[in-house]
C-alpha cells in the first residue's frame, strides 16, 4: 500500500434549493455547486443562479 499524501477536509452546506457551498481547508473563499445546462433541464429546475455541478469538478479533476 502506498503512502498517504493528502486528506481533503471539506464542509458542505446547503444554501437554497440545489445550491451548495463548500468550504475547503486551505482556501479562504468557498466553492459553490449547483446545476446548469443539461442537468437543470433533466431535473426540470430553473435556479436563480447557475453554478458548476459536482460532476463538473469530478470530470475536471480526472481529466486535469
Amino acid at each position: 500500500m502506498g503512502k498517504l499524501v493528502h486528506t481533503s477536509r471539506i464542509i458542505i452546506t446547503r444554501v437554497k434549493g440545489s445550491v451548495r457551498k463548500a468550504f475547503i481547508e486551505g482556501f479562504e473563499e468557498p466553492v459553490f455547486y449547483g446545476v446548469h445546462g443539461g442537468i437543470k433541464r433533466f431535473y426540470q429546475l430553473e435556479p436563480q443562479e447557475e453554478h458548476a455541478a459536482t460532476l463538473d469538478h469530478i470530470i475536471g479533476g480526472v481529466g486535469g
